[in-house]
């Protein structure tokens, strides 16, 4: 048995292997998430789940300095090689333990970020896990597989009850971000681009609020309306694998 899941482990890792990144996304939509948290260059920041390290490099290239945090070595390895080609090696310290023990203190970091890796350590744990890293004021970037719809289809169903059967819909699952002690900021609940994500996903947007002058959201402490759409036409649009949102601590 124990051969046989090392097999099946080996497959896993070896389709993964060579990948850009290892969750829907891009460098584009990170920066843009991260000015949504309005960083500072020095700033402190854990990448958790990170992977081959995408977003460690779009965060540090910012300025942050980057705790990479995976448990499959070949990954931090990728990372520590690009890092070092993008002349990041200083700002960015990849390092292999769970995401359940990360070594940073409670009230330390101010910014907690991970993009498709959260569900794996269920997202309200990762939440109560994690927030107690922030400094107050600081902030988090995460990703996380949401329903757009309460009647899916049945092989959509059945496909993410064995996948991530504790899946929500948006609204609970901004209720559970703001049940831990942090703020969904304006316009941080954002829509992947179409390059992000899969071809049958779907996508949750805030409209914009006249009065905000930007044009990316609700004005601060204004209440957004949330809309839901369809990208690709022919495409039952059950799930959303890109659902990302910025939170800050209150």
């Amino acid at each position: 048995m124990c051969s046989r899941m090392r097999s099946v482990s080996d497959i896993v890792w070896s389709l993964h292997s060579g990948l850009p990144r290892q969750a829907p996304g891009s460098d584009r939509t990170t920066r843009a998430m991260l000015d949504v948290l309005g960083t500072s260059a020095g700033q402190r920041a854990v990448d958790v789940g990170c992977g081959p390290g995408r977003s460690a490099l779009v965060l540090a290239a910012a300025g942050l300095d980057v705790l990479a945090v995976d448990t499959h070595q070949p990954f931090l390895d990728e990372l520590e090689v690009a890092a070092r080609a993008a002349g990041l090696a200083c700002r960015v310290h990849p390092r292999n333990v769970p995401m359940q023990a990360l070594p940073v203190d409670a009230g330390v970091l101010d910014v907690v970020w991970s993009e498709g890796a959260a569900y794996l350590m269920g997202f309200g744990e990762a939440l109560m896990s994690w927030s107690r890293l922030l400094r107050p004021g600081g902030g988090m970037g995460l990703t996380e597989c949401c329903w757009l719809t309460d009647r899916p289809s049945p092989e959509t169903a059945e496909f993410w009850r064995q996948a991530y059967p504790s899946m929500r819909t948006v609204p609970p699952t901004l209720e559970l971000i703001e049940a831990w002690g942090l703020q969904v900021l304006a316009g941080a609940l954002r829509a992947a681009p179409a390059a992000d994500r899969s071809p049958a996903a779907g996508a949750a947007r805030r409209r914009p609020d006249p009065r905000n002058a930007a044009g990316v959201g609700p004005a601060r402490g204004a209440p957004g309306r949330l809309r839901l759409r369809r990208v690709r036409a022919g495409a039952r649009a059950d799930a959303c694998w890109t659902a990302w949102c910025s939170a800050r601590t209150i």
